[in-house]
C-alpha cells in the first residue's frame, strides 16, 4: 500500500500514513489525457497566414487568356506568385482546447499523488511558513527535504512564506485551487499541508 511521509515541524520523518486504497485502482490513462489536455490549453495558436483571398493585389489579370505563349493566370493572388497567398497554411482560426470532465480530473490528480507515494516523495506536514521571509531558510527547508524540486501546497500563502520561497528555482508555492494533475506529476515532490491533505481526501 502507497504511504505519504508525515514530517514533523523541522521537516524531518515522523512517520506515515496510507493513501486511500481506491488511488491503487486508478487507470493511469486518465492522468495522461489531462495532462495532453492541459498542454493543449496553453497552446497560443498564433500561427498564422494569409490565403488568397486575404492578400492585397489581384484586382485584374496578370496578362492576356491567350496569344503569349505562357500558362493562363486569373490574378496575383494566387499561391503561383510571389506574394501570393499560402494554400493550405496555419491560420490562428484553429481552436486546440479539449475538454475533461470534473471526475476525470480528480481521478488524474489522484494517480499523480498516487505515484508521488510510491517514490517516496509525498510529504505532509502540519504548516509551512517562514516567518523571516529569507530565501536561505527556505532553502534550508528544501536542502532537508533533499529531492530534485519541489510542488509546495499552502492552505492560505502568507506574505513572508510567499517572499521566502518566490526566489527558489525548485520550488513552487501554491494554494489548494491551484493544485492540478499537470503540476502534481511535473514536480519531483509534493509538500502538502497537512489541513490541505484532509480536504483532498475528505473530497474524494
Amino acid at each position: 500500500m502507497s504511504k505519504a511521509v508525515v514530517l514533523n515541524e523541522n521537516f524531518e520523518k515522523e512517520n506515515e500514513i496510507a493513501l486511500p486504497k481506491k488511488y491503487e485502482q486508478i487507470n493511469p490513462h486518465n492522468l495522461y489525457l489531462y495532462v495532453k489536455a492541459y498542454a493543449a490549453n496553453l497552446r497560443a495558436n498564433n500561427a498564422h497566414t494569409k490565403n488568397r483571398s486575404a492578400v492585397s493585389g489581384g484586382g485584374r489579370k496578370p496578362w492576356q487568356q491567350k496569344g503569349r505563349g505562357g500558362a493562363r493566370a486569373g490574378s496575383i493572388r494566387s499561391p503561383l506568385f510571389v506574394g501570393g497567398g499560402v494554400a493550405f497554411g496555419p491560420t490562428n482560426q484553429k481552436n486546440y482546447t479539449q475538454k475533461v470532465n470534473k471526475k476525470q480530473k480528480r481521478l488524474a490528480l489522484e494517480y499523480a499523488l498516487f505515484e508521488k507515494a510510491n517514490d517516496g516523495k509525498l510529504f505532509i506536514v502540519d504548516t509551512i511558513s517562514v516567518e523571516s521571509g529569507k530565501t536561505k531558510d527556505a532553502a534550508a527547508i528544501m536542502k532537508k527535504l533533499n529531492v530534485r524540486d519541489a510542488l509546495i501546497v499552502k492552505d492560505l500563502i502568507d506574505e513572508k512564506t510567499y517572499l521566502a520561497f518566490r526566489n527558489l528555482p525548485n520550488a513552487y508555492l501554491i494554494e489548494p485551487n491551484e493544485l492540478n494533475a499537470y503540476l502534481a506529476a511535473a514536480y519531483n515532490a509534493i509538500v502538502i499541508e497537512k489541513a490541505v491533505w484532509e480536504n483532498l481526501v475528505k473530497e474524494g
